[in-house]
């Protein structure tokens, strides 16, 4: 008979000491999964909602003053967007913009993806809004302090949300055109 700790073939997907902790940025199947999250990522995750809390904490300046109107129009622009971008973050990276046949810029794929998350946020943002506050009107309590307070909460909700997997592409039957990718003019 064998001892126990003799293996036969060696498990390629385990460590080779088990007293080592897993390597954070290891393939799948190896030590961590991927979307472990790191404190560049906590921070990045939380900007959307610490921008709402200090456009609330500015809102105990003066009516008139430039910081308190900057601080509430940057976050009304740009944090409920960007909280639900990151949500789908991998669902939007999954189909990647195609570029175009005649290539002049060789980041194209990168500046456009960023674009359009860029857009994505501030649209939403500014959908969000403009949602919020058509509800508050609708229940007679509307107040610029309430819509401010209400998407604080709903950005600061979104940033505790996991996000969403990306879908796989689907299979075309054989002998069916493929599908055009994002950013296609096909």
């Amino acid at each position: 008979m064998k001892p126990r700790d003799a293996k036969a073939s060696p498990d390629p997907k385990a460590s080779p000491d088990p007293r080592t902790p897993p390597d954070p940025r290891a393939s799948p199947g190896v030590g961590a999964p991927l979307d472990a999250m790191t404190p560049q990522d906590l921070v990045i995750r939380m900007l959307p909602p610490f921008a709402g809390w200090l456009a609330l904490a500015a809102l105990a300046l003066p009516g008139g003053s430039p910081l308190r109107g900057a601080a509430v129009v940057a976050f009304l622009t740009v944090g409920p967007g960007a909280a639900l971008v990151r949500i789908c973050g991998p669902a939007l990276r999954a189909r990647r913009a195609q570029a175009p046949v005649e290539r002049r810029d060789a980041d194209f794929e990168r500046h456009s993806d960023l674009l359009e998350r860029l857009m994505l946020a501030v649209l939403l943002s500014v959908s969000a809004a403009m949602l919020v506050a058509t509800v508050l009107i609708a229940a007679h309590a509307f107040s610029g302090d309430r819509v401010l307070l209400t998407l604080t909460l709903l950005t600061t909700l979104a940033a505790f949300c996991p996000r969403l997997r990306a879908s796989p592409m689907p299979r075309t039957a054989s002998g069916a055109a493929p599908r055009t990718r994002k950013g296609s003019t096909l």
